[in-house]
């Protein structure tokens, strides 16, 4: 299936200051505050990415469906590379200042946002714009460069990975939003919302080690996203997931919106070009219960701008 026919027809269709968390005292996984809203998924097409957000989230009931009043938000995008946005290594920094506006707007109180990078997390925070849009928006930068910012946690779903050390700013948090970026990626053929868990947690090396796939999933069934954001207004198909070159990517001015990971990685996965149950990952989490990986049991908004 191409991306007209998933939209159109479907399957079913700085130096921003950086915060150095202390010691929070509520060190567990909060209850999931994922509210009913009007559609399972929504996805939009041809604008820019803070426009197709202001539409994806109005078509969902508004982020105040989502975010209440002096809460404490987690925006989490991908942020690994030390790339600009145009190489698609990160998540488009338009996308991650619309969504800080929408919260503050909703009534948050505190809108944090980090990543556990693979380069250097300075020059990474800033090349890729999400720093500089971070504190624009009125948000606050993260650091997670150290194990000290993570505490240990029980996975008591998962299967080969049954604890991690989670990042304490998103264990203190009320709303967590998810917001990677849709791409290519070596060892898992695509990175999407379940993938980008990955960033939230210290000991990353063990994941790669026992079963990849496996733990992906494992991960995902520990702190579900209220929301997930998928940019893929550009979107890298070759030498992910850092790349290369501009010649990896592609422009095809896309989001998906959905409170279902495994159904945004589902949706996201007929964009890139693959069935969503020839990555692994995907279809392990539809096993598990985590979400819906078919599409055609799903209410889909679809929207071309």
């Amino acid at each position: 299936m191409n991306r007209r026919d998933f939209l159109l027809r479907g399957a079913m269709v700085t130096a921003a200051p950086f915060v150095l968390p202390g010691i929070y005292g509520k060190l567990f996984a909060r209850t999931s505050q994922i509210l009913p809203v009007p559609y399972d998924l929504v996805a939009i097409k041809n604008s820019e990415p803070e426009t197709m957000f202001d539409e994806g989230i109005k078509q969902l009931g508004g982020m105040k469906a989502f975010v209440k009043k002096n809460q404490k938000v987690v925006v989490k995008p991908n942020i690994g590379w030390d790339v600009t946005p145009e190489r698609a290594g990160n998540t488009n920094p338009k996308l991650v200042k619309r969504i800080i506006e929408h919260c503050f707007q909703a009534g948050a109180k505190d809108v944090y946002v980090f990543d556990h990078t693979c380069d250097d997390w300075k020059r990474t925070y800033a090349n890729s714009g999400i720093e500089k849009a971070v504190k624009d928006a009125g948000g606050k930068m993260v650091s997670a460069e150290t194990e000290n910012y993570y505490q240990d946690v029980k996975i008591k779903n998962g299967k080969n990975l049954t604890a991690a050390k989670v990042h304490e700013v998103l264990l203190d948090s009320d709303v967590f939003i998810n917001v990677p970026i849709l791409k290519n990626h070596t060892s898992s053929r695509i990175t999407v919302t379940m993938k980008n868990l990955m960033g939230i947690v210290w000991d990353r090396g063990t994941m790669h080690q026992n079963n990849l796939h496996q733990t992906i999933a494992d991960l995902a069934t520990y702190r579900k996203p209220d929301l997930n954001v998928v940019d893929a207004y550009y979107m890298m198909k070759r030498n992910g997931p850092r790349g290369v070159s501009v010649n990896d990517v592609e422009n095809p001015k896309y989001q998906i919106l959905s409170t279902d990971m495994v159904a945004a990685d589902s949706a996201a996965a007929k964009l890139y070009g693959v069935e969503p149950d020839t990555i692994q990952y995907i279809k392990i989490a539809d096993s598990m219960g985590i979400g819906k990986m078919n599409l055609t049991s799903l209410n889909i908004k679809r929207v071309t701008l």
